[in-house]
C-alpha cells in the first residue's frame, strides 16, 4: 500500500484580504482607475485595473509595458503590505475565489507578463511561483 505525505505541519489557512467596500464600488461605477488609485492608494484592485490597462492597449508600446510593471509593482507591494497585516507569513494560500483577494493576483499577473515582456526572467518565474502557491488554478 503506498501513502501520500504531505507536509506533516498542515498548510496554513487561506489568507483572505478585507473587502473595500468605496473602493470596489468607485471601480465597480467606472470611476477612473487612477482617480480611485489617488483616492485608495493601499487597494491593489485600483493599481491592477491600471496595470491592466496599459499593457492591454492595442498600440502598446515599451512605455506601456514599463508603465503596466511600475502599476503591477505597486499593487503588489500594497497586496503584500495588507497581507502581512492580515496573518499571512509569506507563503500559504490567498485564493482567487475571495473576491478582495483579486487586486494582488490580478498585480502578480500582469507583473508576471510584463517582467517577461521586458526579458526579466527571473522575476516573471517569481511570479509565476507565486501564483501557484497562492492558488494553484491561476499559475499557467
Amino acid at each position: 500500500m503506498s501513502h501520500s505525505h504531505g507536509n506533516l505541519l498542515g498548510e496554513p489557512d487561506p489568507t483572505l484580504l478585507p473587502a473595500n467596500p468605496e473602493a470596489d464600488a468607485e471601480l465597480a461605477e467606472g470611476t477612473p482607475a487612477a482617480e480611485v488609485a489617488s483616492r485608495h492608494p493601499t487597494v491593489s484592485a485600483a493599481w491592477a485595473a491600471l496595470a491592466e490597462e496599459a499593457l492591454g492597449r492595442t498600440e502598446r508600446q515599451l512605455r506601456d509595458t514599463i508603465e503596466a510593471y511600475a502599476y503591477a509593482r505597486t499593487g503588489y507591494h500594497r497586496g503584500l503590505d495588507a497581507l502581512r497585516r492580515n496573518g499571512w507569513k509569506g507563503f500559504g494560500p490567498v485564493p482567487w475565489s475571495h473576491e478582495p483577494n483579486r487586486g494582488f493576483l490580478r498585480c502578480v499577473i500582469v507583473l508576471a507578463k510584463a517582467a517577461e515582456a521586458i526579458g526579466e526572467q527571473d522575476e516573471h518565474e517569481r511570479c509565476i511561483q507565486l501564483l501557484r502557491d497562492s492558488d494553484p488554478t491561476l499559475a499557467p
